[in-house]
Formats: C-alpha cells, structure tokens, sequence
C-alpha cells in the first residue's frame, strides 16, 4: 500500500507541474525552498544538543505554535528546536516570530523516502511534533523505522477531512500506527481519529492552542505605529476584513458604497487578503471601485489618513490591526473556504462578524454563537449579500454599548478557555524526557540510509 501511495504521489507531481509552473511563474509560489523540499537541507550546526523538530503547515499554526515553542524552551532550555512550514507564508512569519527562540526553519520535504530521509539524515530529530493533524504516510514511516517519537498536537480532523480519510481506512490504519500520540482539540476530533483506527491509549484531548496564541501580548508599538500613519482614530469607524478570499473582497467594498446613512465620519476599511499572491488582484478591486486607497507596504505618505481603503499586503502584522479596528470581519466564511481563526481578535475584545460558512471552525464558532460573542451572518442569497453585510456592519457601528458587550464576550470567552499550552505540554512531557542525547538516533539514522523497505 505503501508503495501504491508513493506511485500516487509521484503521478499526481507529474499531473500537477504545468500548474506549479504556472503558479511559480505568476506568483512565485513552490519556487522558495525548492532545493530544501526536496531534502537538501544544511546540517544542524551545534550538534551537542538533542532536536525537536515542529511543523506547521502555514500561517495559522505557525501562530498557534507560537506559545508552545516558548515553554518547550522553557521546559528544556538544553534542546534544540526546528520548525518547519509547508507554505511560503508560513516560512517568511516562522522566520519572524521564532528567530529568536529556535535553531533552524526550514520547509516540509515532499514525501518521497529519498528526501524525507535526506532532511531526517540533516536534522536529526530526537522527537517530531506535528501541528493539527498533517498525516504524511512516508514521512511518518520513516520516523518509525528510525524510532523517532513522533506526536500530533492540537490535532483537529474535520467532519470533511474525516469521510475522504475513512474511504482510505485500512491504510490509515497502518499510518496512524507510526504515531506515539495524539493529542486533539476536541473530543470530537479525538473520537474521528480513533474511528479511522488510532490507538485510544495514544489518544488524549487537551483543548485549543490558538486560545492560548491569541491571548499572546500583540506588538503594541506597531499597533501604535499603524494608528498614526493612517490616522485611525477613535471617532471614525473601522471595519477590518481579515483574512479575505474572492468573491469577499469585492462584497464587502460594494456593502461599504452602499453605507451611506451612517452619521458622523463614514467607515474606513482595512483589506487583509488570506493569500499573498491575491495581493495584486486585490488591489485591481479597490482602484475599480473608485476608493481613495493605499497599501500598507508603501511609502508612508501625509495622504494616508484619508484613504478610505488600506490593503494590508504584508506578513504578519494583522494581529497589530486588530485593536484598532470598530468591527471585524473574519473572511473564508461567505467564500466556501471553511472560514478562519476568529481567536486572535476575540483576544483583544474586537466585535467580530462572520459569514455562514466556518466549517473549519465550526466547535469554536457554535460556542461563540451560543456565547454571544460573535456575529454569524445567516446563509442568503448571493444577491442580498451585499445589502445584509451594509446592514450589520451599520448597526454594529452605531450601536456602541452592542459592540462593547459583544467584544468583551468575546474576550473572556478567550480567557475562559486557556491553557491548553501548559496541557499539551504535561502530555508530552514523557516523551520529550527521553530526548537526552542527540547521539541515540544517529545509528539507526546512518543504518537505514540504505536499508530496503517493503512495501
């Protein structure tokens, strides 16, 4: 099955490559760590300290790492650690928030033995923690030949990533097999692992990560910063749409036109797209739509206080816009994405909007609903969306004792739910307390360099 799996993998590459060609020449994107995908990757330099090897596939749980990182530095200050991204975006803010705090980052290698086993031969992890639920058949394999322990935290397995993997369950089987632990969000999510047949014992719920990655200090200086370049004070209203996908974008600037009956300062809008090469497009949209209009990663400039539209073209700084914002609106949920994390500004106490479709986050968003902590626009027609996001973003405007009560749910709903670092890490534990030497994977690194595999 193994093996049936790699040829897959391999024909689907070959499938695929006029898309990535397209895609890399457009956007750039695949082309960043090209060489390190495919497992050329520089050694670790201090070779006297055991590694821990993180990886996050993008943006979202490269933040939701973020306080796990910190107290297994804490915990074991005599470890190395590595962190590893799939995505490009992912890279450039591990790069960012982790330089301080890990030895190397470096991009995920594609799941061919050859470069799995030249990244493992490079890195040489004592232990592997995988963020969510990243189940990589060969990847994971080869850590089990060469008995490295390797752990999944803050997993999360959707109702839809739950039914394809269940057509596939036997294989899955003998996948999750490889896994020491796993250690899920929920206990829906632990119980969809087990039904696709991981080991109980192995299996533990210790809740949330992003609750605690959202309670993080924000950059207050850069916030500060943002204010006064954009002049985004108090008595003009701000609406923020985080984490955009088409069509959104072009909703919310129509819904904007269309806010006309507000009195006071009318409403300034801050576009933060999900993906950075949507960038250019983005901005096509707001110059179309005839706003005055500027981007974050231009020169400052006196007329920023009066664009009525900023779009946030950069990497990790949206957490910073929070705070300054009146209303926000957390995007992939009118798109059929999913929908995104709504923590990080429920953190921070913002009165926050979103759209019908969160199936990504659906346990977070029914207990913010449930809460009164968030508000979900319900499924309508796609014509009458326009109108129905004027509407509430007028209302939530006007009615600021609303949006205060609303925000503040928000935040203590975040606040409720901490410390789902602090459990991860008692589980754990155990297993990182083997890590003692960086020499006890080594012979069984160099002895199944070459080893043949069955398949």
């Amino acid at each position: 099955m193994y093996f049936l799996y790699s040829l897959l993998l391999g024909l689907g590459f070959l499938i695929l490559l006029p898309r990535f060609a397209i895609d890399a020449f457009r956007h750039g994107k695949y082309v960043a760590g090209f060489r390190e995908r495919l497992g050329s990757v520089a050694p670790i330099q201090n070779k006297s300290r055991p590694v821990i090897w993180l990886h996050s596939v993008s943006v979202g749980e490269t933040q939701a790492a973020r306080p796990l990182v910190k107290r297994i530095k804490a915990r074991f200050p005599n470890h190395s650690v590595v962190v590893s991204t799939t995505t490009a975006t992912g890279q450039r803010l591990a790069r960012e928030i982790f330089k301080d705090d890990v030895e190397k980052v470096l991009y995920f290698p594609f799941d061919w033995r050859w470069a799995v086993r030249r990244t493992l031969n490079a890195i040489r992890p004592e232990a592997v923690l995988l963020m969510e639920t990243e189940i990589w058949p060969g990847f994971l394999r080869e850590c089990e030949r060469r008995k490295i322990p390797v752990a999944i935290v803050n997993g999360r397995l959707s109702d839809q990533s739950f039914r394809r993997y269940r057509l596939i369950k036997g294989f899955m089987k003998r996948v999750l097999g490889s896994l020491t632990m796993a250690i899920m969000q929920t206990e829906a999510d632990a119980e969809r692992l087990g039904a696709l047949g991981m080991n109980v014992s192995k299996t533990f719920v210790a809740g949330n990560l992003k609750f605690d990655a959202g309670a993080l200090p924000t950059a207050e200086g850069a916030t500060t910063a943002f204010r006064e370049r954009f002049r985004l004070i108090k008595d003009a209203p701000v609406i923020l749409a985080a984490s955009t996908h088409a069509p959104e974008e072009r909703l919310i600037l129509d819904a904007l036109k269309r806010m006309t009956s507000l009195s006071g300062p009318g409403p300034r809008l801050i576009i933060a797209p999900r993906h950075p090469e949507r960038f250019t497009e983005v901005a096509g949209l707001i110059k179309a739509a005839g706003f005055r209009w500027t981007r974050r990663t231009a020169p400052a400039d006196p007329v920023d206080g009066q664009c009525e539209v900023i779009l946030l073209d950069s990497i990790g700084e949206l957490q910073a816009f929070y705070p300054l914002a009146t209303v926000v609106f957390v995007g992939g949920s009118i798109a059929k994405t999913g929908g995104h994390n709504i923590l990080e500004p429920a953190a921070v106490g913002a009165c926050i909007v979103t759209g019908p479709n969160t199936f990504n986050f659906r346990l977070i968003v029914e207990t913010f609903v449930e809460a009164k902590a968030v508000v979900q626009l319900p499924r309508v027609p796609k014509p009458e969306t326009v109108d129905q996001l004027a509407q509430v973003f007028s209302e939530l405007i006007i009615d600021a004792s609303g949006r205060h009560d609303l925000g503040k749910r928000a935040q203590n709903l975040v606040n409720r739910n901490r410390g789902a670092t602090e459990r991860t890490l008692e589980l754990l534990e155990p297993m990182l307390n083997l890590v003692q030497s960086p020499t006890s994977n080594v012979q069984s690194l160099d002895s199944v360099s070459e080893a043949p595999q069955n398949s």
